[in-house]
């Protein structure tokens, strides 16, 4: 009952968020003029809103109950095709897919390597491990941003990065779990993935990346195709999946893709990190499970230094691309 109440609001919340992204989207495909803070600002705003998306990750594998292939391979068809429909809005060619480039491609592949190997790294090693490894994502894009595109990111941001590293340690301390080389390893390779797609995206940010992300999420169904069992899937179950793949994984590409344009490679990664926090509270609210103290008291400490990051570094990057430039 409490999921279902919760899935509700859910979808609720999602098609105002879809809203609301889609104005955005509208608005800046209109080109008007919007100077360096406001589209940082909104960047910011729009990866906020991608995070909060993807830590519902948790709640929805829990809700739908099918096993990993499977829900891997309906959530990237109704993702991808979320995506498309965004990408195609008010167009009648697929022009923006044709024109797919090797900066593309790479995104994709980053993309969809980062998706499967999340999954399965926790096949091999704890939740926990996988979580203290991920969380070095904002250091280790900060390092490669650093190195490739001489986007030397602000003291408070890798200040906060660590601070979040910290806070994500204290949520694992508290987890337990089996340790195990081999799926530390495939977490470690997920992280550099998604380190390398943070810092491609900024580095091509004149592109837009949006059809990158559906092709992302086509590639993750075909890749776990063989292992999954997509016609067994009833009715009810499929549209839970549908809900998994729009509002979750979807919207957060979306989100995504629009607000890495305007947000420093290193800033991206780290407000990534509320994935850690939220993901728990979100099965806490639906489920009842109760975090631990040391969950609660890590989780906090991820937050703080986020916003803390936003707070103090909003406005502060001039460096963005110009509203003219498509957004779709």
């Amino acid at each position: 009952m409490r999921a279902g109440r919760m899935a509700g609001g859910l979808a609720g919340a999602g098609r105002a968020g879809y809203r609301i992204a889609y104005a955005i989207f509208r608005f800046g495909r209109r080109g008007r003029a919007m100077d360096a803070r406001a589209q940082h600002r909104r960047g910011l705003a729009l990866l906020v809103a991608g995070a909060i998306a993807f830590s519902l990750g948790g709640f929805f594998a829990r809700w739908v109950g099918l096993d990993t292939a499977t829900m891997l391979f309906w959530r990237g068809l109704f993702a991808g095709s979320f995506v498309t429909l965004w990408v195609m809005a008010g167009r009648r060619t697929l022009h923006p897919f044709r024109g797919l480039g090797r900066p593309d491609l790479f995104v994709a592949l980053c993309s969809a390597g980062g998706m499967i190997g999340f999954l399965g790294a926790l096949a091999f090693t704890s939740v926990a491990n996988v979580a203290v490894i991920f969380a070095t994502a904002p250091l280790l894009t900060a390092a490669i941003a650093w190195a490739s595109l001489g986007e030397r990111p602000p003291a408070v941001t890798l200040a906060a990065g660590l601070a979040a590293l910290a806070g994500v340690v204290v949520m694992a301390a508290g987890a337990g779990g089996a340790d195990d080389r081999l799926g530390d390893l495939i977490a470690l390779g997920m992280t550099l993935s998604i380190a390398v797609m943070n810092v491609l995206m900024r580095r091509h940010r004149h592109v837009s990346m949006l059809p990158a992300a559906a092709v992302s999420a086509f590639l993750v169904s075909l890749l776990v195709l063989p292992f999954a069992a997509p016609l067994a899937v009833g009715a009810r179950a499929l549209g839970r999946l549908a809900l998994f793949g729009t509002a979750q994984s979807g919207l957060g590409l979306v989100l995504l893709a629009i607000g890495a344009r305007h947000v420093s490679a290193a800033q991206n990664a780290l407000i990534a990190a509320l994935e850690a926090p939220l993901a728990p509270f979100w099965v806490w609210l639906a489920f009842g499970e109760i975090p631990t103290g040391a969950t609660f008291a890590g989780g906090l400490i991820v937050i703080a230094a986020i916003f803390a990051n936003l707070v103090l570094v909003a406005g502060g990057e001039r460096e963005a691309l110009p509203l003219a430039a498509s957004e779709g």
